[in-house]
This record gives structure tokens, C-alpha cells and sequence, in this order.
């Protein structure tokens, strides 16, 4: 390839690591956001969560990003750009999916531990705090890393929108060579990389985690 082509290509590296980092911050808020909602004691906080889960876990997230950018604009008289529109839509579905992974890790703590810091006197926000997510965030660190290279793959949706990130470069660059193999081959390369830095990453937090526990 020519020294142009490379340059799209790595634009469009940049660009996919940009919307994975974004999107995967805005799902992470929303996944403890929605997922402790989820164990709220009060029935209306717990169901309006439940709601968000169901909706956001039930779309498509490629009709997500049709709405994010094509459709709510319009309504409300604002226009998003590409890289911000991936990135609600991105952040916004797949932080459903991560709401059930906190709310599991959650449920899955000795009982004994809540009745323990209800003995001390801690109030609900103390125990959540100092009790709970101390000991579930490592057990939620295995699915949270599955669920970031879903979100990894789920960044080539925004190629609808025009937007240059790996996969709509490398469908230029194709078009512009007429070498679908090679290029694409170098495409699927670049996304394993990509994933497996993330796995190693994970791991390595998920064992730092895990050592602050003994």
C-alpha cells in the first residue's frame, strides 16, 4: 500500500481506539448506575432500572446509532457529531448488558457480609461502598472483559455514519486496491491485537483486585 493508504488506515486505528475508550467509560457509569439501581430497596427506583435494562438490552445497537444520529437530531434541533453519537449510542447499549453484570456480582456476595455492616451501623451507601463492591468488583472483572471486546467489535457499527474508523478505512483502502483478502486480512489482525492488549489488561486488574482482597 501506498504511504497515504497506511495513514488512512492508522487514522482509522486511532479513531476505533477513540470510540472503544469513550464509549466503554460511558458504559461503565452506566453499568453501576443502572446495575446498583437494580438492588435499590425502593420498588420504583428498582423498576424504572429495570426498564432501562430491558429497553437497551432488547434494541439493536446499530438502530441505536440510526436513531442517536439520523432520527433524535431533527426532533430536538441539534446535530451530534460522528465520534459522540457512537459514542452515546455504544455507551448507552452496551452499559445495559454491564448493569446485569454489576446487579449479578452484587447478588452473589455472602449475605452474611450485608447483615454484618447492618450490625455495624453502616448506612446502605457505607456498606455498597466499603462491604459489597470491594469484594464483587473482581468477580465482575471475567464478564466486564468479554463484554469490552463485544463493545470492541460493536465500534464498527459507526462506519453507517461515515465515520473513518478501522473498518470504513479499511473498506477504502479495499476499494481503492480491489484486494479484499489482504486488506481485510489486516483488519482482522488489527482487532485481535486491539482485543488481546484489552485481555492482558483485564487480567492484570482483575489479579490486582483479587490480592487487595487477602
Amino acid at each position: 500500500m501506498t504511504t497515504g493508504l497506511w495513514e488512512l488506515v492508522l487514522r482509522g486505528i486511532w479513531t476505533t481506539v477513540q470510540l472503544l475508550v469513550f464509549s466503554a467509560l460511558l458504559g461503565v457509569v452506566v453499568a453501576f448506575a443502572v446495575g446498583i439501581a437494580r438492588t435499590h430497596r425502593r420498588w420504583a427506583v428498582r423498576f424504572l432500572a429495570g426498564c432501562y435494562t430491558e429497553i437497551f438490552r432488547g434494541t439493536s445497537a446499530l438502530v441505536m446509532i440510526f436513531w442517536v444520529f439520523f432520527v433524535l437530531p431533527p426532533a430536538f434541533g441539534w446535530q451530534l457529531v460522528p465520534m459522540w453519537a457512537g459514542t452515546l449510542a455504544l455507551g448507552l447499549t452496551y452499559g445495559a448488558y454491564g448493569a446485569e453484570i454489576v446487579r449479578g456480582g452484587l447478588a452473589a456476595v455472602d449475605p452474611a457480609q450485608q447483615e454484618g455492616g447492618v450490625a455495624l451501623g453502616f448506612t446502605p451507601g457505607q456498606r455498597m461502598r466499603k462491604i459489597l463492591l470491594p469484594q464483587a468488583v473482581p468477580e465482575m472483572i471475567p464478564p466486564f472483559c468479554n463484554l469490552l471486546i463485544e463493545l470492541l467489535k460493536g465500534t464498527a457499527l459507526v462506519s453507517v455514519m461515515g465515520m473513518g474508523d478501522l473498518a470504513f478505512s479499511g473498506n477504502l483502502v479495499r476499494l481503492a486496491l480491489q484486494e479484499s483478502a489482504e486488506i481485510y486480512s489486516y483488519v482482522l489482525i488489527v482487532y485481535f491485537v486491539i482485543a488481546f492488549l484489552l485481555t492482558r489488561l483485564m487480567r492484570g486488574l482483575e489479579q490486582r483486585l483479587k490480592a487487595g482482597l487477602r
